[in-house]
């Protein structure tokens, strides 16, 4: 399967909001059906050096550009915990599996371990999302705990997994 992944731009914004929107997308995530466009676009549009962001993007049909999946790591800004950082990622339900997750963790742990100098790198997960958690213990990530009725799903209250993973570069 072929996709690019890159810097995303403004006009990248109608795509990124879709996927937000997506059945399939937004049940594991914490979008919800109704995202404004406006939201997405002043989340894409607004300059933030903490934050780092990568889109994977194919072509359609009409050899358009397809946003298949976006990645986001943040760092902190207090100075004590400037060695750490949290992702966030998203894949089109249709393009799941097909190493596109895979990819955009990737970059953004090239960011964080290479030029960031990160120490730690978290992010939480819905406890039944067993394919991220997968994913992302393949990185070397590490369930911490659990954080009871952490969010809403469907109409209920349920738990997500606070899961990180340490650089350790004494073996470096």
């Amino acid at each position: 399967m072929d996709f690019e992944i890159r810097v995303p731009t403004i006009d990248d914004a109608k795509g990124v909001n879709a996927l937000r929107r997506m059945p399939g997308v937004f049940e594991n995530i914490l979008g919800i059906p109704s995202e404004q466009i406006t939201r997405t676009t002043s989340w894409l549009s607004e300059y933030n050096p903490n934050q780092h962001r990568f889109v994977a993007v194919t072509k359609d049909k009409d050899q358009n550009d397809l946003v298949i999946g976006i990645v986001g790591l943040e760092t902190f800004s207090n100075p004590r915990l400037r060695h750490s950082g949290s992702i966030g990622i998203m894949v089109h339900k249709d393009y799941q599996n097909k190493g596109v997750g895979k990819e955009l963790i990737k970059q953004v742990l090239d960011i964080a371990d290479n030029w960031l100098l990160l120490k730690r790198v978290e992010l939480t997960v819905f406890i039944d999302n067993e394919r991220a958690i997968h994913l992302y213990e393949s990185f070397g990530f590490k369930k911490e705990g659990i954080r009871k009725i952490a969010a809403i799903r469907n109409g209920k209250l349920v738990d997500d997994v606070l899961m990180a993973r340490i650089k350790d570069d004494s073996n470096d």
